[in-house]
């Protein structure tokens, strides 16, 4: 709540102090097609003269962790409502569960991995934490504001708000807040989430020293009700009585998990030989010196009132109050050379120090010790390069540890050749080796079934894969990907449960959950994945088509994914009410095929493989009414539309998690200017 009172006093206090005065004008003409059409003039006063300059939509540019740059983009497409979700990414291969803020089950799996160092674990409950990969960094002329809000199950509701300003043209700043509350329509299925950022860059007006840097505080938090106990008389039965979903029996109604995180990040750099402009576009000769600096703190929690069996029947202590924190610091020193000729090369020496721990040594009954936490330092050298050489643009990565029992190695190669402006191959080689996350190699809970440590018995996990490609406006979006995984660590059902501290009752209750433990394959994993896209149009029609063909080759059925996937929209675009509004209306249909679907833990916030049920197989199919007004994109859909007329409720999220039924939602994203 502090950070959405900060939030939206900022929105109202900024745009009437900006130090930079500003004049905007109304847009003349607003289409789809084009938001750079002149929408207002500023007058900048120098000591000299006073000079007009036009601004335009593509001076607000938004510029990634890379350092990519982008500019606002105030249209609506198809795309943008793919993207208009808890996430704000598009979600196509994610299976979302009923409710918002809850986890979302993989219907496609991408092994690459950007970092050598493992993370805390609990992956389920990270969809929405965002790394350091995911805040954004802004230039704009004028403040500007981002409002985006949407409705969410029952009591609640969605709201991502952020603003960007400068006080000068090399100094700039952003503040953002997400707040999520949605009840849910099941029993004790309550989500919340806060998560607040705020960002900024600066830059030297003789261009030799640039700086930016970032501070997140998130909160994510879930109830956890362990899905329907009755599925087949409840849900499955469809009687009009639970219908109401609310009636329907859930495991539990006394258990709840929460990511709690704060980071502070710092990537600044002194240009020795700096370049005349921006070395980004006149490419000329730069010598400089980096240092990038990032602390942070996390920890996963979960709670249980009273004693559960679904986790088995012993624990050392009750209320379950289960805690594992991690605490990380990295400082990387970089030297970096850019040419005309010779392109962009760097090279860098990082030190890593974590700390993972929980509050308690754990002795058990054999004399086993397992230890409370898990330390030390990693040291790796890495080197990155990247040249434009015409049509081609090659690039590459390599990071190797020197020190250090967890860091693994890294390599990143990819080319891009463009044939013509609307036609590019791509290609791009990986290889990976990292420890696997924390939780599966040190875990301790109140239940006597969830202790373990693993970290001197697994072995680093391995990637290798190579991607191809073809972009195209005409012929479509396609790419190809293979992965070899090694050492590939999962958590799954252990089908020896006497090798547990598991009694015989807990075996005649079937009660899975109580056998879930972290396990590493031993023999390798082929996976293919093969992903198309492309829209047809004809006229005020158009057809947007993205479909995925999966293929996993392995010993043990350890990696399970649908063989195919699809999401199909049909849609209708017109300008109205004398262009004053542009509206795009269709129906998108989405389906996979049925698959042994990954299992939901709640106490671990993990997905267990299990090879006992196949789900899937089921359509989904969504009407939706989008409208755009100058710069405000509105959003009303109908979710799941075929449940008011089918009756087979067989729509699952996860092993005893329904998906939503039939719903209608709206909401808008709204930027404005100052």
């Amino acid at each position: 709540m502090k950070y959405f009172l900060i939030v939206v006093t900022l929105l109202f206090y900024f745009p009437l102090n900006a130090q930079i005065a500003s004049k905007i004008e109304p847009n003349k003409k607003d289409s789809l097609k084009s938001d750079s059409t002149n929408f207002g003039k500023r007058f900048l006063k120098s000591k000299k003269e006073k000079q007009a300059k036009t601004i335009t939509i593509k001076d607000y540019k938004t510029i990634s962790f890379k350092r990519d740059t982008s500019f606002l983009d105030t249209t609506l497409s198809i795309r943008k409502d793919y993207k208009y979700n808890y996430l704000r990414r598009d979600d196509f291969e994610l299976m979302p569960f009923s409710n918002v803020g809850q986890p979302y089950n993989s219907l496609g799996r991408n092994f690459d991995s950007a970092s050598i160092y493992p993370r805390i674990g609990a992956v389920a409950k990270h969809q929405k934490y965002l790394e350091v990969e995911d805040v954004k960094y802004y230039n704009v002329p004028t403040p500007l504001t981002e409002l985006m809000f949407k409705t969410t199950f029952e009591q609640g509701q969605f709201l991502d708000a952020m603003l960007a300003l400068n006080t000068s043209p090399r100094f700039n700043a952003a503040v953002a807040f997400t707040g999520s509350r949605s009840l849910g329509k099941y029993q004790f299925d309550q989500s919340e989430a806060a998560i607040f950022r705020t960002s900024f860059n600066y830059r030297t007006k003789n261009n030799r020293y640039w700086i930016r840097g970032h501070y997140a505080s998130q909160d994510i938090e879930a109830e956890e009700n362990g899905g329907i106990s009755q599925k087949e008389l409840q849900f499955e039965s469809g009687e009009e009585d639970f219908l109401d979903r609310s009636r329907i029996d859930v495991a539990y109604t006394n258990a709840d998990n929460r990511i709690l995180g704060k980071r502070y990040f710092l990537d600044h750099q002194v240009n020795l030989v700096r370049p005349r402009k921006d070395s980004t576009k006149t490419k000329s000769t730069l010598l400089a010196i980096g240092h990038q600096f990032n602390y942070e703190s996390k920890f996963y929690q979960f709670n249980q009132g009273t004693q559960d069996t679904s986790f088995g029947s012993r624990v050392f202590e009750s209320p379950i109050a289960d805690r594992a924190t991690l605490k990380t610091m990295f400082n990387e020193v970089s030297a970096i050379f850019s040419n005309k000729v010779l392109g962009s090369l760097s090279g860098s020496l990082s030190l890593y120090n974590y700390n993972y721990f929980f509050n308690s040594l754990l002795i058990l009954n054999d004399n086993q010790t397992i230890l409370n936490k898990l330390e030390g330092e990693e040291i790796s050298i890495g080197a990155d390069y990247k040249n434009e050489i015409g049509p081609l643009l090659l690039s590459g990565r390599v990071r190797y540890n020197l020190s250090g029992e967890l860091a693994g190695n890294l390599f990143d190669a990819s080319a891009s050749y463009k044939i013509t402006p609307n036609n590019i191959l791509f290609a791009r080689i990986h290889g990976s080796s990292k420890a696997p996350n924390f939780n599966f190699l040190l875990y301790q809970s109140d239940y006597e079934n969830f202790n373990w440590q693993n970290d001197s018995i697994f072995e680093k996990q391995q990637t290798q894969s190579i991607t191809f490609g073809f972009d195209s406006k005409f012929f479509g979006n396609l790419s190809a990907k293979y992965s070899a995984l090694d050492n590939y660590t999962y958590f799954g059902i252990d089908e020896n449960p006497e090798t547990q501290t598991i009694t015989e009752q807990d075996i005649l209750d079937g009660n899975q959950n109580a056998f879930v433990r972290p396990f590493q394959e031993s023999e390798t994993i082929n996976y293919l994945k093969v992903k198309y896209q492309k829209e047809f149009k004809w006229r005020k029609w158009a057809l947007n088509n993205t479909l995925m063909y999966q293929e996993v080759s392995q010993t043990n059925n350890v990696l399970n994914v649908p063989q195919f996937v699809t999401r199909n929209s049909l849609y209708f675009s017109s300008d109205v009410f004398d262009k004053a509004m542009f509206i795009q209306t269709g129906v998108t249909f989405k389906y996979f095929t049925s698959y042994n679907m990954d299992a939901y833990h709640p106490l671990l916030g993990e997905f267990y493989t299990q090879n006992n049920e196949e789900l899937g197989s089921f359509p989904m199919i969504d009407f939706f009414i989008n409208a755009k007004v100058r710069q405000t994109r509105i959003f009303l859909k109908a979710e799941h539309l075929n449940t008011t007329w089918s009756k087979q409720y067989n729509y699952y999220s996860a092993p005893n998690y329904p998906y939503r039924d039939f719903v209608i939602r709206f909401g808008l994203v709204w930027n404005f200017f100052s």
